[in-house]
């Protein structure tokens, strides 16, 4: 018995804000014509999910995420047997889900799962277009609207977490950055509703943190965190409390780092 679903429950029925960069719109919907798998790579929180919310609803199609932690096993991504009062049944993955039904299947942070994992995608991402289900005996060919997109950050690549030669040669790739000072400043400002130059002010703290990467800090202070910062700041929260509380205690625990940043909200909310 296998459970039926709804994959229209899967489609995005509002438009997500993304403000683009460059040719990266014009990029995927060729890569989509095509059916091409996709990789986006570059640091955490700089809209790399957004982007791929906002092709979905711009194409129209159901959007499955997943998001990949080191503990997700093959089952997980594909599906398994389960006992209930109705005795067993088969319930399937997100990845089957998508292959299935012909959604586009995101795995977020793709190198955090095992690569024992990631392994199940590789009949997908070529000419086969396929997905055994071997504890199903099922072979599932992908339908014609499936894709495959992952994402990455590098910065955090290392000898133990990094995508194989393998995996990596069966994708087209796009990198993606964070905004420039002003289209950033732009994107807080329509995210929030903050005035433009409260905006441009949490983006200048935000530069500041980046200059550190690699100095003290793993990564710099995201777009995300700017936009928490924005909210807190819209819901009442005095700007260098919201600085603080959103931008620099996430993400260090070092006290001179810390302090080193808490002096750039300082000087520049003076």
């Amino acid at each position: 018995m296998t459970t039926q679903l709804d994959i229209n429950q899967y489609r995005i029925t509002e438009e997500p804000f993304y403000q683009a960069q460059g040719k990266e719109v014009a990029l995927y919907e060729v890569a989509y014509a095509a059916r091409l798998p996709v990789m986006l790579k570059g640091p955490t929180g700089c809209g790399k999910s957004r982007f791929v919310e906002h092709m979905a609803w711009k194409l129209n199609k159901p959007l499955i995420t997943v998001a990949c932690n080191e503990d997700m096993t093959a089952s997980d991504l594909v599906g398994r047997y389960l006992l209930d009062a109705g005795g067993t049944r088969w319930l399937d993955g997100p990845l089957t889900i998508a292959a299935r039904h012909g959604a586009i299947c995101y795995l977020d942070e793709i190198v955090e799962a095992r690569q024992d994992t990631t392994v199940v995608i590789h009949p997908l991402t070529d000419y086969r277009r396929t997905l055994p289900l071997d504890k199903k005996g099922e072979l599932i060919q992908a339908h014609p609207d499936f894709q495959l997109v992952i994402s990455y950050n590098p910065g955090y690549q290392s000898l133990m977490k990094d995508l194989k030669q393998s995996t990596k040669q069966r994708f087209t790739a796009m990198e993606f950055d964070y905004a420039s000072a002003e289209a950033e400043a732009a994107i807080v400002s329509r995210e929030t509703g903050i005035d433009a130059a409260l905006a441009q002010s949490l983006v200048k703290v935000g530069l500041a943190a980046r200059k550190l990467k690699g100095h003290g800090l793993d990564e710099g202070i995201s777009t995300r965190l700017l936009v928490y910062a924005a909210t807190l700041i819209g819901g009442g929260i005095e700007p260098r409390d919201a600085c603080r509380m959103a931008m620099v205690r996430p993400i260090t625990d070092d006290a001179d780092i810390r302090d080193t940043l808490d002096n750039a909200i300082d000087s520049v909310f003076a």
